[in-house]
């Protein structure tokens, strides 16, 4: 005769070498930690960092373009830096351009999820996948990647609501997103202390101060979105924790998860509705 294998399996909550049959972690606890859907479902999103962040990037290039396309003559070519390659406003607002007019007018209060993947420039998109690829990393590292996204994610919708408060007519950008990474970077630091944490504090603290700075220098900058974004990171940091203090946990990531899915759920609405609504 012979032995029965055991199989193993990283478990999907502490990712520490388990049996498939375990009734229940023994290291975190977590109950049917070898079930399908533990395991195979939209949890699995977060492993990967660099594919992670790339498809991240790839997603607001992606929307960047369709909106350069729903309308080729709406297009901006000017010599200005800062407004070559722009989509029109009708094109962005089709996709879910956030702001008190399509929130009032319109009633799109989805609109606050999906501002975060459309710009209004290509230098617009280049600095805020620049800022999401060296704030990213870090935030990832610290917090796991299922917190860091429902951070990004919470902060584009506390940030924008804040612009929404404030009046701002019209608004997009990934800005506020990667403002409240900065904000969780930022708690993180603070509250961690000790050399490391200081070094992350002050680094990141330079990285706030050029955004306030920028914003006030150079118009069009939507400051409200950006400061809103960075204390919504702050809070989430504060609520969420960080790997140090607070192990990741099956919460954390169904939090992430949620916020992946109903992302693409909102996203796809958009896309559907403006390539409906422009060329049938």
């Amino acid at each position: 005769m012979t032995a029965s294998r055991k199989i193993s399996l990283l478990c999907p909550n502490c990712r520490r070498l388990i049996s498939r049959d375990e009734p229940s972690c023994p290291y975190c606890g977590i109950k049917s930690p070898g079930s399908w859907w533990k395991n195979n479902g939209i949890l699995r999103l977060f492993h990967d960092q660099d594919s992670f962040l790339t498809g991240l990037s790839g997603l607001n290039i992606g929307l960047f373009v369709l909106s350069l396309i729903l309308n080729p003559r709406g297009m901006s070519l000017g010599m200005n830096p800062f407004g070559f390659l722009s989509p029109d406003n009708r094109s962005l607002l089709l996709l879910g351009a956030t702001g008190a007019m399509p929130i009032e007018a319109l009633h799109r209060w989805w609109s606050l999820v999906s501002a975060s993947y459309l710009h209004g420039s290509l230098l617009h998109l280049v600095f805020n996948l620049i800022a999401l690829r060296q704030i990213g990393p870090l935030v990832i590292q610290e917090y796991g990647l299922p917190r860091m996204f429902s951070i990004y994610t919470l902060g584009g919708i506390g940030g924008f609501l804040l612009s929404y408060l404030a009046g701002v007519p019209l608004t997009i950008g990934a800005s506020a997103a990667v403002c409240a990474l900065i904000g969780a970077a930022l708690y993180y630091g603070k509250s961690r202390g000790g050399s490391y944490g200081q070094q992350v504090y002050q680094q990141v603290g330079g990285w706030a101060m050029s955004i306030f700075v920028f914003g006030l220098l150079v118009p069009g900058i939507n400051n409200w979105a950006h400061g809103g974004g960075m204390a919504t990171g702050v809070l989430c940091g504060l609520l969420l924790g960080y790997q140090e203090n607070r192990r990741e946990m099956l919460s954390h990531r169904l939090l992430g998860a949620f916020c992946a899915v109903g992302t693409i759920l909102i996203l796809l609405w958009g896309v559907t509705t403006s390539v409906i609504y422009r060329f049938f």
